[in-house]
């Protein structure tokens, strides 16, 4: 029990220094801007086909699911508002995370991890590079950053999914259904979505890269790494996503 306890204190504090550690290493130049655009490409524009899909079906089953409930009481009319309120606040930007960490974030813990086990890492060190800045900060960096675009994507893409549905069934058009949708979303609910998408981004760039980073015990160590960087990137997205919501609440409150 202590020891358990003990191992996971010990785990906490190597991982508040591997944040520093990055927060340092951001601020100090040299900045690896080439690779840092190479990982946007990758975590950004590798992802559409996979998120663009992901996003119109959910558009168009949440749409579906939530049909019936409003009809029971004669209130179809108001099925954009709803949807734009699901998908704008929660459902973009949750959706893009877990999408993220299952690819994205497997992908970094296991791309980092055969690199610690074939000691590449180590060559880069001996080579006058700097592993961390060059492979952590442009990683997390660039999650940081693509999901939140991503999340709108994904957002605009549900909303397109949710239009093409709402016509088929109540024939309303796509002038209609937006001007819905837009007057119903503010500021709030915009900032709120990309704030916690950003927080989403930071967190499977975290995960997934000190757990690569750290990756031991030869190729057993590759898959332990990238299996952990998506089932802690997915459960620390869930909290997060709680204590986001809590803390909107009591600004709306």
């Amino acid at each position: 029990m202590f020891k358990k306890i003990e191992n996971t204190l010990i785990t906490l504090s190597k991982v508040h220094e591997f944040i520093m550690q990055f927060f340092r290493e951001l601020l100090i130049p040299p900045y690896e801007f080439k690779e840092f655009v190479r990982q946007c490409y990758e975590i950004g524009v590798k992802s559409l086909p996979l998120i663009s899909l992901t996003g119109f079906i959910i558009g168009i089953v949440f749409t579906n699911q939530s049909r019936p409930s409003l009809e029971d009481f004669g209130a179809t009319s108001m099925l954009p508002s709803a949807i734009a309120i699901a998908i704008v606040r929660a459902l973009a930007p949750l959706v893009t995370a877990l999408i993220a960490s299952g690819k994205v974030g497997s992908n970094i813990g296991a791309e980092l991890g055969s690199m610690r086990v074939t000691e590449q890492i180590d060559a880069m060190e001996v080579s006058g590079i700097n592993p961390f800045k060059y492979l952590v900060v442009t990683r997390v960096l660039a999650c940081t950053l693509m999901i939140p675009v991503l999340s709108c994507y994904t957002g605009f893409v549900g909303l397109i999914g949710s239009g093409l549905n709402v016509y088929q069934h109540e024939q309303v058009s796509f002038i209609s259904f937006f001007d819905q949708v837009f007057n119903t979303i503010s500021f709030l609910d915009i900032n709120q979505a990309l704030v916690k998408a950003a927080i989403f981004g930071f967190t499977i760039g975290v995960v997934g890269c000190y757990q690569g980073y750290n990756s031991m015990k030869g190729t057993e160590g590759v898959g332990k790494a990238a299996n952990a960087a998506v089932v802690l990137s997915m459960f620390l997205i869930f909290i997060e996503e709680q204590l986001v919501v809590m803390v909107v609440q009591s600004i709306r409150g």
